[in-house]
């Protein structure tokens, strides 16, 4: 049994999520090993205070872009990692980035999930499981299930304190929210445009949600600013807009107190199923097979398209691929979370 453990899952945030389960997973199978789990700064504050993770690293991307930040980083970063004597380390990753950083921590074994590419597959031992087409959550799984862990179900910890709390209510409170009030979790935003669905159809939705007595709140990082504003200027009453007000902890935690949640294929939606608020999923581009949310308290709607689950960040054929999707299905599929009056 392998007791000095090395996670490496860097980003993205919903990727991030999707790992949770493992380190979960490896506690209980032995809850004395210790676990370091190494991550960039955008996702860092999702592991704070996890019972199942004994230290957190922080990888700091920009300092390797160039060869020259390469030359005078790497060999701290190594010597770091090579100080807590690794006896395995686990690449979530499966990029080359995170192989080297798997290589250089020393490990004595390196695993790395079913589909790594770039080279990573030739620096640790590749395990495809039973899940290999499956969900990603059950693909990460199936590292650990490799090693004996036997999992009932995958749990996403992530966890706050009575100080986040009380802050994240104060911020909340200060943009005109009652978190105890009956409300939606609104996000517009998506890193891909072909993800998101129209700034129209939201402000319709929101309309639509104020109509039954239930508040919309829009969510979302700074970089999704734009959008909101777009939604609130569409709406006959504004809804509340938290986007680029809360730390990707709070608007976690704003999640959580929701009674549900709507949105594309983004780390927002993956926290909502990490969370169990329930989640209507709106999905083109990409497969929610493989990327939908990991709950049974969600609802996908497809795009409809033949081309639906491309994988393509830009539509070759000039489709707004989520506008096929209509605020009437998105009512359909939300009212069975929702009590309204």
């Amino acid at each position: 049994m392998y007791r000095n453990i090395l996670i490496v899952k860097l980003s993205a945030i919903g990727d991030v999520i999707h790992a949770l389960p493992v380190v979960h997973a490896l506690k209980t199978a032995n809850s004395a090993c210790w676990i370091t789990w190494i991550v960039e700064k955008a996702a860092y504050s999702l592991l704070e205070n996890n019972p199942y993770i004994d230290e957190v690293i922080l990888f700091d991307k920009k300092e390797f872009k160039s060869a020259a930040g390469l030359l005078k980083h790497l060999p701290a970063l190594s010597k770091q990692l090579k100080e807590r004597h690794f006896d395995l380390a686990i690449d979530l990753q499966g990029l080359f980035k995170s192989a080297a950083i798997s290589y250089i921590s020393g490990a004595k074994q390196r695993l790395v999930y079913c589909n790594a590419r770039e080279g990573s597959q030739l620096i640790g031992k590749r395990i495809c499981g039973t899940h290999s087409n499956g969900h990603v959550v059950e693909r990460y799984l199936d590292v650990v299930r490799y090693l004996g862990c036997q999992i009932k179900a995958p749990v996403f910890s992530i966890i706050f304190t009575e100080t986040e709390i009380a802050k994240v209510e104060a911020v909340v409170r200060h943009s005109g929210l009652d978190i105890q009030h009956s409300y939606v979790a609104l996000a517009p935003g998506a890193n891909w445009p072909n993800k998101r669905w129209s700034m129209e159809k939201f402000s319709a939705l929101a309309d639509q949600l104020y109509d039954k007595n239930l508040i919309p709140v829009l969510v979302g990082a700074a970089s999704d600013k734009m959008l909101g504003e777009e939604i609130v200027s569409k709406a006959k009453i504004p809804p509340v807009n938290l986007i680029g007000r809360t730390t990707l902890k709070q608007l976690a935690y704003v999640i959580r107190s929701a009674a549900a949640f709507v949105g594309g294929d983004t780390g927002p939606m993956h926290l909502a199923a990490a969370v169990g608020t329930p989640a209507v999923a709106l999905f083109g581009p990409t497969d929610p097979v493989r990327n939908g949310p990991y709950s049974s308290r969600s609802t996908v709607i497809r795009a409809g398209h033949g081309c639906d689950g491309c994988w393509k960040r830009t539509c070759p054929l000039a489709i707004d691929c989520l506008d096929a999707i209509t605020t009437e299905q998105v009512w359909k599929a939300l009212t069975p979370y929702v009590s309204y009056q």
